[in-house]
């Protein structure tokens, strides 16, 4: 008899992938969501990258292209976010609080 080993799916794989396109919808929402849910899906997505070193073969090819899909969204997601961020924080340093009440989806 051959010994087959069966492929599972890894854990937190499809988490990953809805946390990092989350992170990239979320960034215009001051920033701060987006940048939350990219840390926490890169943070997943790198325990999950340590089990993959651990056994390479063990795990499907499908679960693994779709945490390397949510760990680019949350890189992308982080990025966009963080310029957000710095933009929003700009605004109000630059003209206090009345430059929020003039932020670029009121002028739509």
């Amino acid at each position: 008899m051959e010994n087959i080993s069966k492929q599972e799916e890894l854990p937190n794989h499809m988490v990953v992938m809805i946390l990092g396109i989350l992170s990239i919808l979320t960034c215009c929402c001051w920033g701060i969501p987006g940048l939350i849910m990219g840390i926490v899906a890169l943070l997943l997505a790198a325990k999950s990258k340590k089990l993959i070193e651990e056994n390479p073969g063990s795990y499907t090819s499908g679960s693994i292209k779709n945490l390397n899909t949510g760990r680019i969204c949350a890189i992308v997601g982080i990025s966009f976010s963080a310029f957000y961020f710095i933009y929003v924080i700009a605004l109000v340093f630059s003209g206090g609080m009345e430059a929020l009440s003039t932020m670029p989806w009121d002028q739509l």
